[in-house]
């Protein structure tokens, strides 16, 4: 399984797709707070529809708690600044994927612990970001794809 991390995630339409996504490939959702919204949130529930119940997601103090509790194999930060292309890295399970907050992307402390395993998405030059929930999707699915869309736990 892969563990996909929202590090202080801001826009709970964004978290709801993700949940969604998250349920139906089998991926383990982590939340690390402080978040920008309430987890019972309407919007965040309207876009999550009733995945829910099928959604395995955890919530964390901080990103230290995360991989003290879960000890993924890896973590790979996902930003506009890795130098990295996401489809250039071969994946396995228990990898985990780390999204900043829509807003400000994931901060610089946290790019310099992960090193080398800054990936990003190829964009045309001069644009900003994709959005989060766009951008989790094809990172994952392009990690479960490489494990030809296994659903082992």
């Amino acid at each position: 399984m892969f563990h996909c991390v929202l590090y202080q995630p801001e826009i709970p339409p964004n978290t709801g797709n993700i949940i969604r996504l998250c349920a139906n490939s089998n991926i383990q959702l982590h939340l690390i707070h402080p978040l920008g919204f309430q987890i019972d949130d309407k919007r965040l529930k309207r876009a999550g529809l009733d995945y829910h119940e099928w959604a395995n997601v955890q919530q964390h103090d901080s990103l230290v708690n995360f991989t003290q509790t879960i000890q993924p194999t890896r973590l790979f930060a996902c930003s506009t600044k890795g130098k990295k292309c996401y489809a250039d890295v071969h994946y396995q399970a228990n990898d985990a994927f780390l999204f900043g907050p829509e807003t400000r992307g994931l901060p610089h402390t946290i790019l310099e612990q992960c090193g080398e395993q800054v990936i990003k998405i190829p964009m045309a030059e001069g644009n900003r970001s994709l959005n989060l929930s766009n951008s989790v999707a094809i990172i994952l699915y392009e990690a479960w794809r490489q494990l030809k869309f296994s659903n082992s736990m």
